[in-house]
């Protein structure tokens, strides 16, 4: 019987591909997947939580640009805001407070405040830099990762194609063909994970770093804006 005879289109779509694979195929189609299901969670996460920081970034920078007094838009902002801008404007204006309540009026005091100012506004800073660039490294792992998992999978299939070949002592290709494209589909698999996921780290990355700067410009306003502020008040 011609084994092409068998065959139709429907044998090398994506289910009957994974149906007929061996179990090691089988596992890397699998792990593949799952990979690329969680690459696409990060992505998703990171495109929202970005969106919605750099609009709320916009909306406390017209505020405060707006020149209303900055006591007032901190109080607006909450005693717990979750946007690091408010919180970056309440502990400089917390430490202004106390420097003034403590009489701290001459240069030296005045450094040492806006030394204390900076490095707590850095700290903020490094948090949330941190937290911005999370599932970053999750994103890398996929996009580097999986064409080599994919490779072996096709490797391990051609392996099998191959005894199959030696085994029925028959090397026409419709014997061997529904093998060779379970292992190109492991390949495939690899791609589709790595792709997406090789693209979104390069952005977010990008994205990342320039949410971090933003921040250090706004920390850099703000001390300035304090340091003048007390300077005025003791001038």
């Amino acid at each position: 019987m011609d084994p092409s005879a068998s065959l139709t289109p429907e044998s090398f779509s994506f289910i009957a591909l994974f149906m007929s694979a061996g179990w090691v195929v089988k596992g890397v189609m699998l792990g593949l997947g799952f990979a690329s299901l969680l690459s696409w969670a990060v992505i998703l996460d990171k495109g929202f939580r970005f969106t919605r920081l750099n609009r709320a970034a916009n909306a406390f920078e017209d505020k405060v640009s707006s020149g209303r007094p900055l006591e007032e838009i901190a109080q607006e902002a909450g005693e717990r805001p979750t946007h690091p801008l408010p919180r970056m404007l309440q502990a400089a204006l917390k430490e202004w407070r106390d420097a003034r309540a403590k009489g701290q009026t001459s240069e030296t005091q005045i450094a040492l405040l806006a030394h204390r100012i900076d490095r707590l506004l850095d700290t903020i800073i490094a948090r949330e830099s941190g937290r911005a660039e999370d599932g970053l490294g999750t994103l890398a792992i996929v996009a580097t990762a999986s064409p080599f998992i994919g490779l072996f999978g096709t490797v391990w299939g051609i392996m099998h194609a191959f005894q199959g070949i030696a085994l029925q002592k028959n090397t026409n290709l419709a014997v061997v063909a529904p093998s060779i494209a379970e292992a190109l589909f492991a390949t495939a698999m690899g791609l589709i994970a790595a792709i997406p996921a090789y693209i979104a780290y390069n952005k977010f990355s990008t994205d990342a770093g320039k949410y971090a700067a933003r921040l250090e410009g706004f920390a850099d306003d703000l001390s300035t804006a304090i340091q003048r502020r007390l300077a005025d008040r003791t001038g």
